[in-house]
């Protein structure tokens, strides 16, 4: 499947798997990447010596493009430096002012892209020289800036920065999906929740169950979980956390309900308390509901684990069958 987006990338199917960070390994992101995709790693609380490890892995076990993914909420030159070092080919960008980091990420030979929430915004960034632009909309599972719905932002963005390729993100989980924001002039698809459910992510089996089982309504939308990462929205299910703090009234932090908790513990055995910004991972034990589940309004639509190169690829046959013309 050919768009403006495969052909500056060189790869063949217009799916990014999204940097979700506690469920991306380098074994997954390259799977996705081998399967035509792109893989992308969140890094964004790694050493910087170990972003360069991280992309120097990457390119052992794929000859495709990846990327790695920064949060501009924090200082990221040292990790932008060691990633680059290393061959990151794509650097991706999020939350906050990416001018700074573009230029430098452009002088180490990375293409990159940066996530937008408005066609202002998305004006801005391809001023500052990003080659690709993200638009995600409010449906998104994760951390979710916007406030715009995918179907509304994309076209505006298109318009805004055309003939910069821009890819769709929030609530893509099926072909369907892909091929509704290709026609609304996108040129790629960047997914979450669908690919939490594939056989290479590390999630806990506890929370890839609560997405098979969870509907489109399920998700809560908040800064509940803001421990690590204040005053950040998310998108995440509904868990016996959030209706305990409705229960309460909703309650400034320092007087929630269980905010002393410990409900889950690492592999290390360290606790992890309740409101911490955390994914569920596979190694951790304990009470992994009531931590943030991560996903996005598709969720719905993700009802069985596949292997990740299987998802790519039903992705695009399944968007090249509505897209093709009629017989």
């Amino acid at each position: 499947m050919k768009t403006a987006f495969t052909e500056l990338l060189g790869i063949d199917a217009p799916i990014v798997l999204a940097p979700m960070g506690g469920a991306v390994t380098s074994d997954f992101a390259a799977a996705v990447s081998n399967a035509g995709g792109i893989g992308m790693l969140a890094v964004s609380w790694n050493s910087p010596e170990a972003v360069g490890e991280i992309v120097t892995e990457m390119k052992a076990l794929t000859n495709a493009p990846f990327g790695v993914n920064l949060i501009r909420e924090w200082d990221q030159r040292e990790r932008l430096a060691s990633a680059l070092q290393a061959g990151a080919p794509v650097i991706s960008l999020f939350w906050g002012d990416p001018a700074e980091l573009v230029q430098e990420a452009h002088d180490g030979g990375a293409l990159v892209f940066v996530t937008v929430a408005s066609a202002d915004e998305a004006e801005r960034a391809v001023a500052a020289g990003a080659d690709v632009i993200v638009a995600q909309g409010w449906e998104a599972g994760g951390h979710v800036r916007g406030t715009v719905t995918t179907l509304a932002l994309v076209p505006r963005v298109v318009d805004a920065v055309t003939p910069v390729p821009v890819v769709a993100a929030g609530g893509i989980a099926d072909g369907r999906g892909v091929a509704a924001v290709l026609a609304l002039g996108a040129s790629g698809a960047w997914i979450g929740t669908r690919f939490l459910a594939a056989q290479e992510a590390p999630i806990h089996d506890d929370y890839r169950q609560r997405l098979f089982d969870a509907v489109e309504t399920d998700t809560y939308y908040g800064t509940l979980f803001d421990v690590g990462w204040p005053d950040a929205p998310h998108r995440a299910l509904r868990n016996t956390t959030v209706e305990a703090w409705e229960a309460a009234g909703r309650p400034e932090p320092g007087v929630r309900p269980g905010e002393a908790d410990d409900v889950a513990a690492r592999a290390d055995g360290s606790p992890i308390k309740r409101y911490v910004s955390s994914t569920p991972h596979s190694s951790m034990t304990g009470d992994v509901e009531t931590m943030p589940n991560w996903a996005g309004q598709g969720v719905g639509l993700v009802t069985h684990a596949q292997p990740a190169a299987e998802i790519v690829r039903e992705l695009v046959a399944d968007a090249e069958r509505i897209l093709a013309p009629p017989a």
